[in-house]
């Protein structure tokens, strides 16, 4: 089984010395949180990514109750290829009981995420969605914690995740240099919201790694439109509602649109897309390779740019989410 495809674009992941697939992973769907998935397709999914050079992927305790972990231990257990061929992240913190950041919590539950996966170590652990813990705590207790984890073997390089930009200035400019290596930001670096570019210049002065999530800003950027439950405002579904109907008009696809305008910055070490079929992972690498051969659809997207322009960069509080 070869270990990677000639098209998909690897990346370096800040200091690491990690390269990672641009396209990445994202296993929170294989824990059936937008409606169930058998074990086949979980397993069949994760297989098909790695065939077609996917590298990445990405899960948590929290996604489905501890299945979505599960599921991607399978999956990544029948490639029956040598664990160095690819990247695992999973997180800690946020359970479906609820956010516990103290050491003792997130010691025992590095444990839990390797019986799961079926690993001995995992190459990144992340304090998932730290904005609704302490961040002091965080900086004071958790990142110390994870770095015994990461003498011990067990983890490799440590992250930390959530919504609003500033959570991850906070962190990285109260923490020793070098003690954490990757944050992973959602829903700011999408057509509609980019104000992750104004972060990157710092994080990249600090070495650190970017993963961007959620291309599609949860949904607002498909065909199909947001689940009931998204915080977006009013103005920015009906905006991104006229931008999919444009898209469609002209015979394009606005969700492809979006994965090749997060895809395209290169300072982005990878986009998390979340998958939980062979279609889907088709899908998602078709469009890198697109990009990589053609280029982005410079017509379209400045006309979907134009449409969300007196939307562009709103967000919403923090709340429901998939980070």
């Amino acid at each position: 089984m070869a270990a990677s495809h000639p098209k998909l674009e690897l990346r370096k992941l800040g200091n690491t010395g990690l390269k990672i697939s641009s396209v990445g992973f994202g296993a929170s769907p294989l824990g059936s949180v937008f409606g169930p998935v058998s074990e086949d397709d979980a397993v069949a999914s994760v297989r098909q990514a790695f065939r077609l050079g996917i590298n990445f992927f990405d899960t948590s305790p929290y996604y489905g109750g501890t299945l979505s972990e599960k599921m991607l231990g399978k999956g990544l257990k029948a490639l029956g290829v040598p664990r160095s061929e690819y990247v695992v992240s999973t997180k800690c913190g946020r359970y479906a009981e609820g956010f516990d950041f103290s050491a003792e919590r997130v010691t025992r539950s590095i444990d839990e995420s390797l019986a799961r996966l079926q690993l001995d170590y995992v190459d990144i652990l992340q304090c998932h969605d730290i904005e609704f813990g302490s961040l002091d705590q965080v900086v004071n207790e958790t990142i110390p914690a994870l770095q015994m984890l990461k003498e011990s073997g067990k983890i490799h390089f440590i992250g930390i995740t959530g919504l609003p930009l500033e959570i991850f200035t906070y962190v990285l400019d109260r923490v020793p240099p070098g003690s954490v290596d990757v944050i992973l930001s959602y829903c700011h670096y999408s057509i509609n919201d980019s104000t992750l570019l104004d972060l990157v210049p710092y994080l990249k002065s600090k070495g650190i790694g970017v993963i961007t999530a959620s291309p599609l800003a949860m949904g607002l950027l498909t065909d199909s439109g947001p689940p009931e439950w998204h915080p977006a405002s009013p103005e920015l579904k009906s905006a991104c509602q006229a931008a999919a109907a444009h898209c469609k008009k002209k015979g394009k696809n606005i969700s492809k649109l979006a994965l090749q305008y997060s895809l395209s910055n290169k300072d982005i070490s990878t986009v998390l897309v979340g998958m939980n079929s062979v279609r889907q992972v088709e899908q998602n690498v078709a469009a890198a390779e697109e990009l990589a051969t053609f280029g982005r659809d410079e017509e379209t997207l400045s006309e979907v740019e134009a449409i969300l322009e007196p939307v562009k960069n709103q967000t919403w509080p923090s709340g429901i989410q998939q980070s």
